[in-house]
């Protein structure tokens, strides 16, 4: 699930990046009364990711805009599939669109993409897992569509978990010393992960007590 106040924190700040002082196009060449529809068709194969995110952005702007969802998070489409249908103000919805479309299209590429690799080991008894190389501020929107395409999340934060990696052997004087300095300060609760880059630091990492490599 989403934290939907997070989730509207992000369109808040894309919507107010995007329309600034307003949208002068569509506030000066679309009328106040008018009433338009469309789809949202999807353009290639993919696994859908963001469409609930897609539909708070139209919220957000008017409550009064209906979106209708036909195919949800998680679920593969292929291409020509009417993924949404809209329907509401026309000025509603072009001060949206350009966000929910960026949005929805981010999510389920990152989705798609994920998915490509879970499938290339899906006969194989491990699990594909995420890093925290994301889009600052789009944190819990990326690993969110990671999940969506089937692989799982690792630590969210720094705060979530101690990883050991090179850069903290260096400075640490080795992995010993960095798993025992780690150990020795925290709490029995956090878990100590070392990345290793050959089978020497393999054994000193086990031999350390670490409890992931």
């Amino acid at each position: 699930m989403l934290d939907l106040i997070l989730v509207d924190e992000i369109i808040k700040n894309a919507l107010k990046e995007d329309l600034a002082w307003g949208d002068v196009t569509t506030e000066n060449t679309v009328g106040e009364n008018i009433i338009v529809s469309g789809n949202f068709i999807a353009k290639e194969a993919g696994i859908i990711s963001g469409i609930q995110v897609c539909a708070r952005v139209f919220h957000i702007i008017d409550e009064k805009v209906q979106l209708s969802i036909f195919i949800n998070d998680g679920q593969r489409v292929k291409k020509g599939d009417i993924v949404a249908s809209i329907n509401g103000s026309g000025r509603s919805i072009l001060k949206g669109e350009r966000v929910a479309l960026n949005i929805l299209q981010r999510m389920s590429g990152i989705s798609t993409y994920t998915d490509r690799f879970v499938q290339e080991v899906k006969d194989i008894p491990v699990k594909i897992v995420d890093t925290r190389k994301t889009m600052p501020g789009l944190r819990i929107l990326d690993k969110y569509a990671v999940r969506m395409g089937g692989a799982y999340n690792h630590r969210h934060n720094l705060s979530d978990m101690i990883l050991i990696k090179d850069n903290h052997i260096s400075a640490s004087g080795g992995i010993s010393n960095a798993v025992n300095a780690a150990k020795s300060k925290l709490s029995h609760a956090l878990k100590v992960e070392v990345e290793v880059e050959s089978l020497a630091q393999l054994k000193e990492a086990i031999d350390a007590g670490a409890d992931i490599v």
